[in-house]
This record gives structure tokens, C-alpha cells and sequence, in this order.
């Protein structure tokens, strides 16, 4: 009960063949009027007990009467929770379910439900990772009879690449994925999309640094796992030994016990292909993986490049229904109409459907590998959503990050709403590692579930920034700091690494957050001061203090204060700066400028404005 699901509304393509839309193509701000169907009540957005009565069709005396047996006091216009709501429609006879509105603009967050008729089977969309030079993409080569490591730099893969092989009748799409560190953010991105994992681990190497990233990517993405032990050809070869390491990494083998499939293989001489593509089409049988055809196609950007002769390129993975050449589609804040379609062989198609991998062109712009696109009915349509989601880029990106800081953590627990607490141990220690994990996720409640996707002694690095900024978790280092580099990764990512030397610190923090008394110390950190050499007016902006930075810098719409004979008389934000007559978002040390205080006009010369903003206190270091 309590499902999320969207409606949606019939239309034709230009082909004249029937196609759903992905939901009605109209603005849906406050969802539509509350109904009962078939004994269910549907609604959208929070309901008074005057709007539930009438929706269900039951006296405002009968519910009031209810909730007061229960010792809950309302009156007729008192805003409903959606527990009371579920409670009262149990009570009166009806289930119920929430529609969670979803509107053009955010098609990402479409959660498709479709009629059980009209849902066919699909392909496995399969990811293969392991290892730098393990094997994966020889093993691809080998299944589909083709020569792509020959042609890599050094014999390494360089960026992702979708291919479909037919089996038995029956499709396998498969993606290959750079295995070297320096991709591990391809590697995400490979996971984000798949459905299947095959995790390729050498027999005569074992287990690796990045065999154990390759299993917290496929894990966070809640990918299904099979194991391709590759080179059995080699002397060395002891595919028990492997299966020993990946137990310590909670990958249990079928013939140890577990549920991973295993597969002992050979891309030289061809040893277990069969068996491995067998294993695959088993695992998606029992996955029943199904997908409905004939809807407008909704998927996501594998790759996408400038191509000189033909412009934007991008390589799409259609997730659900098909696309068809002459779709206009918007991708990520793009938009165009395809005016060409390739599989992977470069055959022209004129339609692609559920778990195709194809090449197109006719985008306005280059779109950015990982984003979603969706095919509308019409360029006008297409155009406006890809507009409205350029501005909305725009607007987060002047926003700052929307990744999640413990500060949003404590505020969702006490928003009433459940949370995934995700978090990424690194410490000097194993030992210290995996104690930390295990009284960690002994902290979570029915609010707050804490879910450590890693646990493992080592410094910090970009591919534990990488992993923790797809999975919007946060970072616990102890009894280290990470570098210079890494540092500026986890800026640029917008992750927040926390580093302690004291283990209840830790526990102490995590355990406020899950309790929603978590409170960041401020603190004011000074970014420079200027002096007011000169005083101007000018219209329709006011007062204008003419200045020169003595130290740091000021910026626009950052903290200010206006000093004045060492006495404060102003405290709030700079407004605007101009250099010449060009507005700029700050200036520096040595430079003159113009400068406008937010809502306040009396400066004087030789006033001192000082530049501030306000930070989370840097975390405790011993």
C-alpha cells in the first residue's frame, strides 16, 4: 500500500503507431482531485478532514468521531499526515495509494507502472568490471568474435562501449567498463544503469583493489552478481583461491554456500564462454526482467562526444519503451529530433526498443554522459522541457551543491521522513574499519537507515570520492586526512569527508544525525576587507561606495559588515560589485571597485567594509 505510480494517457507518434506517453503532457503543480477507483482511494498532496470526507464519500462527524476515540483532536480544516489518512481509509473501508506527482520537467523522477498486459520480456542489461587487466573486455571480444582490446591504448580500456549479443534466441546487452582506477567514475556510471554485474577476477591474480571498488559500485546500484574467474589457461590458475578472497568481501559462491553464480573461464581459449552467457540468461530469467514496448523511450546517455562531420553524438541505453528515428527527445538539458539511429555494428534502425544500445544524432548540444532522456510527442514539447530544465541547472548550480551534508540528514529525520544514511569508512586499520561499520549501523531506526557501502583501511582517494558522490554518501576517515588532490576532488564532487581520531566522536555525530539533533558549530571565517576611498549615487541603484581591497576579497552575496571608526554599523550581504562598468562576482586584493550594500545607503569615506561568510567549524583532529 501507500505505492507510488503515475497515470498515463494515450497518444500517436508520426508513424501513426500507438505510443503512451510517459505521463499526460500537461503541468501537474498540486496533482489532481482526490478519487476512489475501484476501492481504492488515490490521492497526491495532504487533504483536511473536510476534503477526505467528501473524497470518500463519508461523514466529517464519522472521521472526527474516530480520531477522537484514538485521542487525536482536529477539527474540519486540520491538514491530514499520510499515516492518519491510510488509517481512516482502512477504517471506512477502502485501501489507498499515493501518486507522487511528477511533471514533465523532472521526468528523471518518473516512477513508470504499467499494466501487467502490456509488459514484455526484455534483454539483461550486463556490466562488466574487474581489474585492470583481468581480461573483461578480451572476454567481450571473445563472446562477440571481435578484436576491441587490440585496438585500446596499452590494452586498456578507454570509455565505455554497449554491445548486444543474441544467445540461444534470446539478446544480452552488454557494457563494457574501463577497469583502471583513473575510471572509476565511467565504472559508476555503469552501474547506475545495469542490471546484471559480471565481475571479472583473474584465477592467477585474485582479488585486487579495484575487484573490491567493482563490488561497492555493483552493491550501491543494487546490481545482481556473477563471477567470470578468467585465465584458466594459466599454470597459475586456482579459481578456489578467488572464491576464498571473495568471501571476505560478502560475495558467497553457490558451491560455498552462497548465491553467486560463478563461472571459471577462459577468453584465449574460449573455455566457459557458453557457461557464462548461459548463467546470464538464468539469472535474468529468475529476475524477470520486463519492460512495455510501446511507449514513448525513457533511458539514459552511455557516452557522448563532438563529432566533427556530424556534430553532437551521443550513445543512449533505451530502458523503457522505443524510440524511433524522428523522436524529439530532450537529453539531460538538451533537446533534438533523431535524425539518424545506429546499433552498435553502425546498421541504421529505424526504431529501437527496451535494452538497446544505439548511436544517434541530431542534438542541439552535447549531452553529458549519465543524463536521462525521455522521447515526447512533439518538438514543441521537447523544447520547453529542455528549457525549463537548462534554467533549473542553472539555478542549483548558483545554488550550490544538492548533494546531501549531515546538515540535510538532520533535517530530513525530523521532516518525519525515512532516510538512507550512506556512508564510506576508510581507516588506518582494518581492524578499526570494520569496528567502526559494525556499532555504525547498529545506530539506524525506523527513521534512519545506516548503510556502510565500504569498510577498509587505506588513505582516501579519488575512486572513494567517485563512489561516494553516485551514492550521495559521506566519508569517515580515521586517523587520516586525505591529500591536497583529493581534497579538491571531493570539492569539486561536492563531498563532505569528516576525518576523527577519536572513534565516539564518530559514533556520537552519526548517532545525533539518526536523532535529528545534530547542530553544525558555525563559525565566521574573514575572505578580506576594503576601504571606502570615494562616495557616489547613481539611479536606480543608490549609493555606490567607490573602493580598493587592502586584503583577500570581497564577493558578491557573501556576509558584510560596514566598520566605521572601529565601530560596526552595518551587518548583512554586498549586493553588487563593478569594475569599470562590467559587474563582476568579486575582486581582489589590489583592485578597485564599485560596491552596494544590500538595503543601506549612508556610507561614508574611510569606512572599512569587511567580508565574511559563515562555515561548518572544520571537525575535530585530536
Amino acid at each position: 500500500m501507500d505505492k507510488k505510480s503515475q497515470r498515463f494517457s494515450g497518444k500517436k507518434n508520426e508513424n501513426n503507431k500507438s505510443r503512451q506517453s510517459n505521463f499526460e503532457m500537461r503541468p501537474k503543480k498540486n496533482g489532481e482531485a482526490p478519487k476512489v477507483n475501484g476501492g481504492v482511494f488515490i490521492y497526491s498532496k495532504p487533504l483536511s478532514v473536510s476534503e477526505l470526507s467528501e473524497a470518500i464519500n463519508t461523514p466529517i462527524n464519522a472521521i472526527i468521531k474516530y480520531l477522537f476515540a484514538q485521542g487525536k483532536m482536529v477539527t474540519i480544516n486540520q491538514v491530514l499526515d499520510d499515516d492518519m489518512i491510510g488509517e481512516l481509509c482502512l477504517e471506512f473501508g477502502y485501501d489507498f495509494k499515493k501518486e507522487k506527482v511528477v511533471d514533465a520537467t523532472h521526468f528523471e523522477e518518473l516512477e513508470i507502472e504499467d499494466d501487467p498486459s502490456k509488459l514484455e520480456e526484455r534483454s539483461p542489461v550486463v556490466t562488466v568490471m574487474g581489474h585492470v587487466d583481468h581480461g573483461k573486455t578480451s572476454i567481450i571480444d571473445a563472446i562477440r568474435h571481435t578484436n576491441v582490446a587490440g585496438k585500446e591504448a596499452g590494452g586498456i580500456s578507454q570509455a565505455i562501449g554497449a554491445y548486444q549479443k543474441e544467445w540461444k534466441g534470446k539478446k544480452v546487452t552488454i557494457i563494457d567498463t574501463p577497469g583502471h582506477a583513473a575510471f572509476t567514475a565511467m565504472r559508476a556510471r555503469g552501474a547506475s544503469v545495469t542490471d546484471i554485474v559480471v565481475l571479472v577476477v583473474a584465477a592467477d591474480d585474485g582479488v585486487m583493489p579495484q575487484t573490491i571498488e567493482a563490488i561497492d559500485h555493483a552493491k550501491a546500484a543494487g546490481s545482481e552478481i556473477i563471477v567470470a574467474i578468467n585465465k584458466m589457461d594459466l599454470p597459475g590458475a586456482n579459481p578456489n583461491r578467488v572464491k576464498n578472497e571473495l568471501m571476505a568481501q560478502e560475495i558467497v559462491a553457490e558451491d560455498f554456500g552462497g548465491d553467486i553464480l560463478t563461472v571459471e573461464v577462459s577468453a584465449k581459449t574460449k573455455q566457459g564462454l557458453d557457461d557464462l552467457l548461459d548463467a546470464i540468461l538464468l539469472k535474468a530469467e529468475m529476475m524477470e526482467l520486463k519492460a512495455n514496448p510501446n511507449r514513448y523511450a525513457i533511458g539514459t546517455v552511455l557516452e557522448a562526444n563532438l563529432d566533427k562531420g556530424e556534430g553532437p553524438k551521443a550513445t543512449l541505453l533505451i530502458q523503457n519503451g522505443t524510440l524511433n528515428q524522428g523522436d524529439h527527445v530532450v537529453v539531460g538539458t538538451t533537446y533534438g529530433k533523431i535524425r539518424r539511429m545506429n546499433n552498435e555494428l553502425g546498421v541504421a534502425l529505424k526504431s529501437a526498443g527496451p535494452s538497446s544500445p544505439v548511436s544517434v544524432i541530431g542534438l542541439e548540444e552535447v549531452p553529458e554522459a549519465g543524463d536521462r532522456f525521455m522521447a515526447f510527442p512533439s518538438e514543441k514539447e521537447a523544447r520547453e522541457v529542455a528549457t525549463a530544465r537548462a534554467l533549473k541547472k542553472k539555478e542549483e548550480e548558483r545554488a550550490g551543491t544538492a548533494a546531501l551534508t549531515l546538515a540535510d540528514l538532520n533535517n530530513i529525520v525530523n521532516s518525519g521522513k525515512i532516510q538512507d544514511f550512506n556512508i564510506l569508512i576508510k581507516a588506518d586499520t582494518q581492524g578499526s574499519a570494520e569496528s567502526l561499520k559494525a556499532n555504525l549501523e547498529k545506530l539506524s531506526n525506523d527513521q534512519v537507515r545506516i548503510k556502510v557501502l565500504e569498510a577498509r583501511a587505506g588513505a582516501i582517494s579519488d575512486s572513494d570520492v567517485l563512489l561516494a558522490s553516485a551514492s550521495k554518501a559521506i566519508i569517515y576517515g580515521f586517523n587520516l586526512r586525505p591529500d591536497a588532490r583529493v581534497q579538491e576532488k571531493a570539492k569539486e564532487e561536492h563531498v563532505e569527508i569528516r576525518t576523527y581520531r577519536i572513534i565516539y566522536e564518530i559514533l556520537e555525530e552519526v548517532e545525533a544525525v539518526v536523532k535529528g539533533m545534530y547542530q553544525a558549530e558555525m563559525v565566521e571565517h574573514i575572505l578580506g576587507s576594503a576601504e571606502v576611498r570615494h562616495r557616489y549615487k547613481l539611479t536606480d541603484v543608490g549609493v555606490v561606495a567607490g573602493s580598493y581591497v587592502v586584503d583577500g576579497l570581497l564577493r558578491v552575496n557573501a556576509h558584510a559588515r560596514l566598520i566605521r571608526d572601529q565601530v560596526v554599523v552595518y551587518e548583512g550581504k554586498i549586493n553588487s560589485l563593478a569594475r569599470f562598468k562590467d559587474r563582476v562576482k568579486e575582486v581582489n586584493k589590489g583592485y578597485e571597485c564599485g560596491v552596494t550594500l544590500s538595503n543601506y545607503q549612508d556610507i561614508k569615506e574611510g569606512d572599512i567594509i569587511e567580508c565574511f561568510e559563515v562555515i561548518e567549524k572544520e571537525e575535530k583532529n585530536g
